[in-house]
């Protein structure tokens, strides 16, 4: 089963549950595949759906904190769901010595050897990490890798 068909189904499951906060997460992440396949004329795959959910987890996260520095917390609560239903449709998250690893591999298979080239590792690194680590701190790695 595709992801976005269990994201349907998930939606029936909710609304027949009457679950209106599961409800409304899933529904704003349907609408914001549903928005990226229409600005693309294409149904979306796997992959291009899980760019979709990083993206709207992301912006959750951003909320959240700003919600808790302005002192809002039932809001921000409000994004924490949200971010724990969207989590859940993402793959298994890698563990560090697994991004390193990755980290490690790219860099000899692109052969960088300066902060310069780290556009070139990244390149390589974000197809295949993309949904299973924070791209920043995936960054973050490279940067202090090169640098070394």
């Amino acid at each position: 089963m595709s992801l976005k068909a269990r994201l349907q189904d998930d939606m029936k499951t909710a609304m027949r549950a009457r679950d209106t906060a599961r409800l409304s997460a899933i529904r704003l992440l349907l609408a914001a595949i549903q928005q990226k396949e229409v600005d693309a004329q294409a149904t979306l795959d796997d992959a291009a759906v899980t760019a979709v959910i990083d993206k709207q987890l992301k912006q959750r996260r951003d909320s959240a904190s700003q919600y808790a520095a302005a002192g809002r917390n039932d809001l921000e609560a409000a994004e924490r769901f949200e971010i724990s239903v969207l989590e859940t449709y993402l793959p298994a998250g890698l563990s560090d010595a697994e991004i390193d690893a990755a980290v490690a591999s790219a860099i000899t298979s692109t052969g960088a050897t300066s902060p310069a080239d780290m556009g070139k590792v990244m390149a390589q690194l974000k197809p295949a990490l993309a949904g299973r680590a924070d791209m920043a701190q995936v960054s973050a790695r490279v940067k202090a890798a090169l640098a070394a």
